[in-house]
């Protein structure tokens, strides 16, 4: 990282909810992930932590199955200042939710629905699609459905190193004008190659430090 970059120096796992009063109650600020079932959302969460097993990646489709928190410390130097800052990551389970009855579908559907329209400390969701598709409808009705909701959203167009650079620029623009993006509401990302690790930490901190939306 550069100086005076943010930086995140240390994950550590928090606690696992399906209902409000088990949520943690310390007051920091969330920023959430979600994304289909099998997107890389595990292997993002442990790229961005740089640790490896932080979050489980599994080869099973559906496998978060509750609302995890996880404490994150950034860490920048400014002028030889130390700063400090401290937030939650949400992982939240993949919508898609292979291999589950229909009465699970709904339960999760539910409990990540209030969690979304009623947590007064969540700042961003990161919606994570896989870059080598195009524009699925889960996905597209995924963002619409958080845009009513007055979310703010980061699209984040995971396996890009599965792509050609051109390829994946070409995905990329597809994208935005799919879902009528700037610049700065989408970005691709590589878990094997942690490229953009550290766009998506300063995109995340300006959310962090910046004004309530």
């Amino acid at each position: 990282m550069a100086k005076g970059d943010w930086d995140i120096i240390r994950a550590q796992f928090v606690t696992s909810a399906v209902r409000a009063n088990q949520y943690p109650t310390s007051g920091l600020l969330e920023i959430a992930f979600i994304g289909r079932s099998n997107v890389g959302k595990s292997s993002l969460i442990n790229s961005l932590c740089r640790r490896n097993n932080l979050a489980r990646v599994s080869s099973t489709p559906g496998k978060t199955q509750t609302i995890n928190f996880y404490d994150l410390e950034a860490k920048k130097v400014v002028e030889g200042i130390d700063e400090r800052s401290h937030f939650y990551l949400v992982d939240l389970p993949g919508y898609g939710f292979a291999k589950t009855n229909h009465d699970n579908r709904d339960q999760w559907s539910s409990f990540i629905g209030k969690y979304l329209s009623e947590s007064d400390n969540l700042r961003m969701v990161c919606q994570l699609i896989d870059i080598r598709h195009k524009p699925l409808a889960s996905d597209m009705e995924c963002y619409e459905w958080l845009i009513h909701c007055g979310l703010n959203v980061q699209v984040i167009l995971t396996k890009s190193d599965k792509l050609s650079k051109n390829a994946a620029e070409s995905q990329k623009a597809l994208f935005k004008r799919e879902l009528g993006l700037y610049e700065d509401q989408i970005m691709t990302y590589s878990s094997a190659q942690h490229n953009m690790r550290g766009e998506l930490i300063g995109r995340i901190m300006k959310t962090i430090e910046g004004p309530v939306r």
